[in-house]
C-alpha cells in the first residue's frame, strides 16, 4: 500500500527536518528503531529513516480513522512481532496535530507496555508537540495574511471601479444596475470560478457572469437548471450551500458543476436571493477561503440592494429612480415622456382603523400593479411612504393619462385581505407631466406631476390629472413646490442662519435670561427669509428634520465658540423642535449624541415643541423628552391653551415651561376671557412647579400687565428683537444684569434694551 503524498492538512508547510527532537526521542529510548510523523490523515511528512515499511501504513490508517477520544495512543505489532508506539499529538484545542510512530527493536527482550514508554517519552513529545503547534499557528497566520490580502484585492478593486465594462459577448440573463454585473464578473475571475450568477426574483434581477473561454449560453443552461433548487435551499436552510462532491444523473435538473451558493438578506435578515459561484467537475473544492469571500460579496450585494431597492416593495429608491430614469432617456427613440405620480388616498385612515399590516399589505399590493403596468418599458419606484412614481419612456402625455386611469382601476380592484367584514375602500390619486427630450429636467416633471397629483386629491381622489400652465390650482401648488426646492438647496449650501431672541423675567426676582433659536433662510442673493416664506413648504414635503438637525448641529457649534461666556453667565437657550422630527425614532439618539458630543452643560439647553406635535405624537414625545431630561436638558411646550387635551396630558410629559399662545397674549389688554386664560395658566403652571412664558409681548401695556397677572417670562420686540447669534452671546453680561434686576414692573432699563438691541 502506498501512502498518498498530497493532501491539505493541518501540517502542511511544517519544515521536513525534526531530527533533534527525534534525537532526543532515541536518548530517552534507546531501543528505538525508526521515528516517523504522520499528518492527522496519514501523510508521512517527517522520519528518521528514508525507508518507507509498508507494513506501517495499515496501522497509521487505521488510527487516523479512528475518531479523537481519551486514549492518547496505542501499542500495536508488525506482522514480524516488532512493537510499534503510536503517539497522537495535539494542540490546546484537543485537534489533532500529528501522529508520532515509534517502531522499537525487541532483541528477545519483554515488550514494554504502552504507558511505560510514553512516561519515558513524555518530554520528547511534550517539546515537539509545542513546536508542532507553534509551527502550525505560524503557519496558519502566514496563510490567513495572504488570504486577507487577496480578499481585500477584490473588495478594494470592486469598490474603486464601481461600475461593469459591458462585454457584448457576455449575455444577462436580467436587467440590474452595473454595480452587482461588476461584482459578480469580479468575483468570478478573482476565484477563477468559469460563471457565477445572481438571483433575485422579487426584484427581477437574474444576472450570470462568465470567465474567458466559458460560453454564456454554458453559464445560462446551468443556471436555469439550478435556480430554483438554489431559491428553495437559500430561503429554507437560510445558510451557504457547498456541493463539492459532483454526482452523474440522468435527471435533467442535475448539473455537473461544483456550487457554492450563499443567500442575499435584506437587513430583515429576510432572504431575497442566492448569490452563487460554479466550478466543473476536474476543478478544485471549494473552500473555506471561497466560502468567506462570497458571503461577504453576498452583504456587499445586500447593501447594493438596499441602496437601489426599498426593501418592503420592491420598487426603485428615489435616488435609484433617477439614475435608471436617466439612463433609459439617453437611450429613448422619441422626444416625449411622461411621468406619473401616484398618492394612495387616505392612508392614514386605512391604518388607523384596520391596522399597520393592513396599511403595509395595501401598499404592497399597489407597488406590484406600479411594477406590472402595460407599457414595457416602465420603469417604477416608491418616493416615500405611501407615494410612487411612474417614467413611461417613449410615451406621449395622453397615453401616460390612459396608463394612469388604468393603474387607476386596477388599484379599486384590490381585493381585501382584513379578513373581517368590514374591508378598506382602496384608491390612489395620479398626477401625468410631459418630460420633452434625454435633456429634460426629470427633478422639474417629476414636482410637476406631484403637483397634479395632489390637485387629484383636492378634486375629490380617485383620479388622474394633468399637469396643465393654464390650470391655477395646480401652478399655486408648484409654488409651493418650488419653494421647497429652494429649501434643499439652501440645506446643501448652508443657507441658513441663527439669530436669537431674548426671553426676559418679568417680575421682581432674580432668574437667569433665556434665549430662542429663531432659524432664517438666505435666498441667493444673500438676503434673509423670514420662516413664513419656507416653513410651511417645508413642512408640506417633509424636510422639517434635516431643517431640525442643520439647527441643533449649528447651534450647539455657535453656543461652543462661547462656551466660556456661557458658564460664566447664568444663562438658557432655547431651540425649536418639529413633530416630524419627534416621530422619526432615531432623533432622539442624534440629539442625545450631538450633546454629549458637545460638551456644554445640557441644563444650558431648552427644547422647544408646540403642544400640537406633543399630543400628536405623544408616545414618541414623552419618550423623547424623558431621554433629553435625564440627560439634564430642559423642555418647553409652545402654543400652550389652544390644544383640547392641554390638561390631560401635561402631567405625563416632563415640561418646565409653558408658553402661552400669542393669541391670549395679543388681547390681555381688552379681553377679559385671554385675562382669565392668561392668570390660570400661570397659577397651575406654579402649581406644578413649572415657569410661564408669554410670546408677543409687543407693547410697554401688554407687558405690564402680562406681569400682573403673574407670568414669569416675556418674548416679543418690546423686550428685545431677534439679533444673531454672536451678537447676542457677545451682550450676555446685559442681559444677565438685567435679569438678576428687573424693575419693579417688568421694565427693563432703557440704556441696557438700547445696546442689546442696536448691533
Amino acid at each position: 500500500m502506498t501512502i498518498k503524498q498530497t493532501a491539505t492538512t493541518a501540517t502542511a508547510g511544517l519544515p521536513r527536518s525534526l531530527e533533534p527532537y527525534g534525537q532526543l526521542i532515541r536518548m530517552l529510548m534507546p531501543r528505538a528503531e525508526n521515528i516517523d510523523l504522520f499528518d492527522a490523515v496519514g501523510v508521512r511528512f517527517w522520519s528518521s529513516s528514508d525507508i518507507e515499511s509498508p507494513d506501517l501504513h495499515p496501522l497509521v490508517e487505521a488510527a487516523c480513522e479512528t475518531p479523537p477520544g481519551p486514549e492518547e495512543g496505542l501499542l500495536k505489532r508488525l506482522d514480524d512481532g516488532t512493537p510499534v508506539y503510536l503517539f497522537w499529538l495535539q494542540d490546546d484545542s484537543g485537534e489533532r496535530l500529528a501522529l508520532l510512530v515509534v517502531t522499537a527493536r525487541t532483541e528477545r527482550t519483554e515488550i514494554r507496555a504502552w504507558s511505560f514508554i510514553h512516561s519515558l517519552l513524555r518530554p520528547a513529545i511534550e517539546c515537539l508537540q509545542r513546536e508542532l503547534a507553534s509551527q502550525e499557528t505560524i503557519g496558519a497566520l502566514g496563510r490567513s495574511l495572504a488570504s486577507h490580502d487577496r480578499d481585500l484585492d477584490l473588495l478594494v478593486a470592486i469598490t474603486s471601479d464601481g461600475h461593469a465594462t459591458g462585454n457584448p459577448d457576455e449575455e444577462s440573463l436580467g436587467d440590474d444596475t452595473d454595480e452587482l454585473r461588476w461584482i459578480v464578473q469580479r468575483t468570478v475571475d478573482h476565484l477563477d470560478a468559469p460563471f457565477g450568477a445572481l438571483v433575485i426574483p422579487e426584484k427581477g434581477i437574474a444576472i450570470c457572469r462568465v470567465s474567458k473561454g466559458t460560453s454564456s449560453a454554458q453559464g445560462a443552461e446551468a443556471l436555469t437548471r439550478t435556480h430554483r433548487h438554489l431559491m428553495t435551499w437559500a430561503q429554507l436552510q437560510g445558510r451557504t450551500l457547498v456541493v463539492n462532491k459532483v454526482i452523474a444523473s440522468d435527471n435533467p435538473t442535475s448539473t455537473p458543476y461544483k456550487i457554492l451558493s450563499c443567500p442575499v438578506r435584506q437587513s430583515s435578515q429576510r432572504v431575497v436571493g442566492f448569490f452563487a459561484l460554479f466550478r466543473t467537475e476536474n476543478m478544485p473544492d471549494f473552500d473555506h477561503r471561497h466560502t468567506r469571500i462570497a458571503r461577504l460579496l453576498a452583504r456587499k450585494v445586500a447593501a447594493v440592494l438596499q441602496a437601489n431597492y426599498d426593501n418592503a416593495t420592491g420598487l426603485l429608491t428615489r435616488a435609484a429612480f433617477e439614475r435608471h430614469a436617466i439612463a433609459a432617456l439617453t437611450e429613448a427613440g422619441s422626444t416625449e415622456h411622461s411621468v406619473v405620480y401616484v398618492d394612495i388616498d387616505q392612508m392614514h385612515v386605512i391604518n388607523e382603523n384596520f391596522g399597520m399590516h393592513i396599511g403595509d399589505s395595501v401598499i404592497s399590493r399597489v407597488a406590484e400593479l406600479m411594477r406590472r403596468v402595460s407599457h414595457s418599458r416602465s420603469i417604477s419606484a416608491r418616493m416615500s411612504g405611501d407615494r410612487f412614481a411612474l417614467l413611461l419612456p417613449d410615451c406621449d402625455l395622453d397615453t401616460g393619462k390612459q396608463i394612469a386611469r388604468e393603474l387607476c382601476d386596477a388599484v379599486r380592484r384590490i381585493p381585501s385581505e382584513t379578513g373581517g367584514e368590514q374591508s378598506p375602500e382602496i384608491s390612489v390619486s395620479a398626477g401625468v407631466a410631459l418630460l420633452g427630450g434625454p435633456k429634460g429636467k426629470l427633478a422639474h416633471t417629476l414636482a410637476t406631476a406631484e403637483v397634479a397629483c395632489k390637485a387629484a386629491k383636492d378634486r375629490g381622489r380617485d383620479r388622474v390629472e394633468v399637469y396643465e400652465d393654464a390650470d391655477v390650482s395646480i401652478v399655486r401648488r408648484h409654488t409651493d413646490i418650488n419653494v421647497a426646492a429652494q429649501v434643499r438647496d439652501a440645506l446643501r449650501e448652508g443657507r441658513f442662519v441663527l439669530d436669537l431672541q431674548p426671553i426676559l423675567p418679568l417680575q421682581g426676582e432674580p432668574k437667569a435670561p433665556h434665549f430662542e433659536m429663531l432659524l432664517r433662510m438666505l435666498n441667493e442673493d444673500g438676503q434673509r427669509l423670514p420662516p413664513e416664506k419656507f416653513m410651511s413648504a417645508a413642512e408640506r414635503y417633509q424636510l422639517m428634520p434635516s431643517i431640525d438637525r442643520w439647527v441643533i448641529e449649528n447651534a450647539l457649534a455657535g453656543l461652543v465658540e462661547q462656551a466660556e461666556l456661557t458658564r460664566r453667565h447664568a444663562c438658557c437657550f432655547t431651540i425649536n423642535l418639529s413633530a416630524q422630527s419627534i416621530a422619526q425614532p432615531e432623533f432622539a439618539d442624534f440629539v442625545e449624541s450631538a450633546v454629549r458630543a458637545c460638551g456644554l452643560p445640557p441644563e444650558l439647553l431648552c427644547f422647544e415643541l408646540t403642544e400640537t406635535a406633543a399630543v400628536a405624537n405623544m408616545g414618541r414625545a414623552e419618550t423623547f423628552m424623558k431621554r433629553l431630561r435625564d440627560l439634564g436638558c430642559r423642555f418647553a411646550l409652545d402654543d400652550f391653551g389652544t390644544g383640547f387635551s392641554s390638561l390631560a396630558y401635561l402631567k405625563a410629559l416632563p415640561v418646565s415651561v409653558l408658553k402661552i399662545d400669542g393669541s391670549f397674549v395679543r388681547d390681555v389688554i381688552h379681553d377679559a376671557r385671554s385675562q382669565s386664560m392668561v392668570r390660570a395658566i400661570a397659577q397651575l403652571a406654579k402649581t406644578m412647579s413649572m415657569e410661564t412664558v408669554a410670546e408677543y409681548v409687543e407693547t410697554d401695556e401688554i407687558r405690564r400687565q402680562i406681569a400682573a397677572l403673574g407670568v414669569d417670562y416675556g418674548q416679543g420686540f418690546c423686550l428685545g428683537k431677534p439679533q444673531p447669534l454672536a451678537d447676542v452671546l457677545r451682550d450676555l453680561p446685559v442681559f444677565e444684569a438685567f435679569a438678576q434686576s428687573p424693575g419693579r414692573d417688568g421694565a427693563m432699563p432703557a440704556g441696557v434694551i438700547v445696546t442689546a438691541t442696536t448691533h
